[in-house]
């Protein structure tokens, strides 16, 4: 039997002959027969082109080398490499070629230099320079500020050298290009050239050494093109890849996922200029999935929640964290007075200013529930709520914290013993006497002393919801600065409030003054042209640091991309993305996000109604297991 031992490197074969226990060790070795060992190695050069290896599987099929580009396989490909940078250049200059929609390689290469080689260049040079700058002045030429310039930077850079604080490299950029077809290859290494120009950094196109920087932008690590600029390592630091569009803090709540680069949005809003933010989406695109995802992540930070409900989407969401739901309605045994005031103020706040700001605020709902009010019915409802007000004791020299404040029939009852009040008497009636009685003609029986607090206005009439939204506003206002804690209002469906003249600026007047106590407040809407037609919904967008935008209807598009100055890009990804995709703005920044929740996460938070009468009838169902288990007990 005859066993071939072929070598890693090399075509040496090696013959031997087993030899049986019988035979004689002595017996001498059998020469290898040259023809044979050619007949063997031919054998082996043909069983070899019959084995699939890796390098045969990701290879291309082809592979042609042109003067100033390649094709491989279907696809077209070019390098361009940078020759030369300005004398200053920016952090994450290279970012808006990285966070290009397109495919490409990146390769970059540091060679070190010995900084006693560099100092000794520069000290060189230094004298050069100095020498030059003495004899112009000797002869009386005009400074000139390119040396001057020059002798600063080198002056600089030695005295960084010397104490270890730069180092110095020749560095190498390179980036190669893909293509389907050659005039996308050339427009597309315009885009990337312009860029480049437009920093100042010049940059070349490969020219008879194609082949060469494809190999220098292999993941090999192998340069060669050397095509390398000196340069220190601090403007080397602001090339590095790892910058891109972002929104990632040390602190803050997870928003969603980054769709640029896949990494994670978390953001704190309390650390911009105000914690305000905007949600607009069409129905169905997630706003509310997105809004109860950020409101159960504040909860688990500490950060107390208050939702305007309209429509019972937070009902669930505030049963499983053990949070409080208020329903609001004609039958409803939770009430809210209007006339309430904050229960203590801090600071210098006086009773006089007190009284005056709950008497403007009172006028607004007036004006909700009786309609437009002329000049002289303005001043006799300013005169009949200072008396109300008076009725009961709350005047500018009353303690304010032993009051007890009044009720609507209370102002009806003034406006009808006034000269002119009678008509407003009649017409204030059906709120205190009539159909709609009992909304807002009762003391307050509600507390907040929950970490989270929902109030629902889903039972009330189309007619009364920015009436009873104002009131709960009104009294979520009066406890917020009765008290200042980390507090975030979540007004969905805002664009009840901005219907009406007086109900938008008291939410205006809100955000404007809502950073003071500690408080973010959060509006969403679906109906984006009545909120931003209207000019104070145009100025809440002004005042919200934190804007999120989803998924767009055709017809609100334009007036978006108007108010956010969006791109054509932008606008293309708010009219085509999915649910829970849009894009983050928060301060001058923003991304493109893609909400995403966990398994738990999305039982608690869903509003899918499949999703929530699976959980109703798994809730019934574990109920009645729970009972039959008793009734086996007992």
């Amino acid at each position: 039997m005859i066993n071939f031992n072929k070598q890693e490197k090399g075509e040496k074969i090696t013959m031997q002959t087993p030899i049986s226990l019988s035979q004689k060790t002595s017996v001498p070795e059998i020469e290898a027969d040259p023809v044979l060992t050619r007949e063997v190695i031919e054998e082996e050069k043909a069983f070899r082109r019959g084995v699939l290896s890796v390098k045969d599987i990701i290879a291309p099929a082809s592979l042609k080398v042109n003067p100033n580009h390649l094709y491989l396989g279907d696809k077209f490909l070019r390098t361009i490499f940078v020759i030369s940078y300005p004398r200053y250049i920016s952090i994450g200059w290279f970012a808006p070629i990285i966070n290009l929609n397109l495919t490409f390689d990146i390769s970059m290469f540091f060679y070190p230099v010995n900084s006693a080689i560099i100092l000794k260049q520069l000290k060189n040079k230094v004298g050069a320079l100095e020498a030059q700058i003495i004899s112009d002045a000797e002869k009386g030429a005009a400074r000139d500020p390119l040396r001057e310039t020059a002798l600063r930077d080198i002056e600089y850079l030695r005295d960084a050298l010397t104490q270890g604080t730069e180092k110095f490299f020749q560095f190498a950029l390179y980036v190669t290009i893909y293509a389907d077809n050659l005039e996308d290859l050339d427009r597309v290494s315009d885009q990337v050239e312009d860029i480049f120009g437009s920093r100042l950094v010049y940059s070349r196109r490969v020219y008879y050494q194609a082949e060469q920087g494809f190999n220098s932008t292999l993941p090999l690590g192998n340069d060669e093109l050397y095509i390398a600029f000196n340069m220190n390592s601090s403007p080397i630091a602001s090339s590095f890849p790892f910058i891109s569009s972002e929104l990632t803090s040390d602190r803050g709540i997870l928003y969603g996922i980054n769709r640029h680069n896949n990494s994670l949005i978390l953001f704190d809003r309390f650390s911009l200029q105000n914690a305000n933010s905007v949600v607009f989406a069409t129905s169905g695109a997630g706003k509310s999935y997105a809004i109860k995802l950020e409101i159960l992540r504040s909860l688990m930070l500490g950060t107390e929640v208050i939702v305007i409900d309209p429509e019972y989407e937070y009902k669930h969401l505030a049963e499983a964290v053990g949070g409080t739901y208020i329903n609001i309605s004609l039958a409803s045994e939770n009430k809210i007075n209007p006339f309430d005031l904050p229960r203590s103020i801090g600071g210098e706040a006086r009773p006089k200013d007190i009284i005056r700001s709950a008497v403007i605020t009172l006028k607004g709902l007036v004006r909700l529930m009786l309609g437009n009010l002329s000049y002289d019915e303005d001043s006799i409802v300013d005169r009949a709520l200072l008396e109300t007000y008076a009725k009961k004791d709350i005047t500018p020299d009353s303690d304010l914290s032993k009051i007890e404040p009044p009720v609507m029939s209370d102002l009806e009852q003034v406006l009808d013993g006034m000269e002119g009040g009678n008509e407003l008497a009649l017409r204030l009636r059906k709120y205190t006497q009539g159909t709609f009685a009992g909304l807002l003609n009762a003391p307050t029986n509600v507390e907040m002393n929950n970490q989270l607090v929902c109030f629902s206005v889903r039972d009330l009439e189309d007619e009364l919801r920015p009436m009873a939204i104002y009131t709960i506003v009104n009294y979520i206002w009066n406890v917020v600065r009765s008290e200042m804690k980390k507090r975030v209002l979540v007004i969905d469906e805002a664009w009840w409030m901005m219907q009406h003249e007086d109900s938008a600026k008291f939410i205006f007047a809100l955000v404007k003054r809502c950073r003071k106590y500690y408080l973010g407040v959060t509006t969403i809407t679906q109906d984006v042209n009545d909120f931003l037609t209207s000019p104070y919904g145009q100025a809440i967008v002004n005042n919200s640091s934190l804007q999120i935008l989803l998924k767009q209807s055709p017809a609100a598009i334009d007036l978006i991309q108007k108010t956010f100055i969006l791109t054509e890009g932008e606008r293309y990804l708010l009219l085509e993305c999915g649910i829970g995709e849009g894009i983050f703005f928060a301060g001058n920044k923003h991304v493109a996000m893609k909400v995403v929740a966990s398994y738990t996460e999305d039982q608690l938070i869903t509003s899918d109604p499949r999703q929530l009468l699976e959980l109703e009838e798994a809730k019934k169902e574990f109920e009645e297991s729970q009972q039959e288990q008793e009734g086996v007990q007992v």
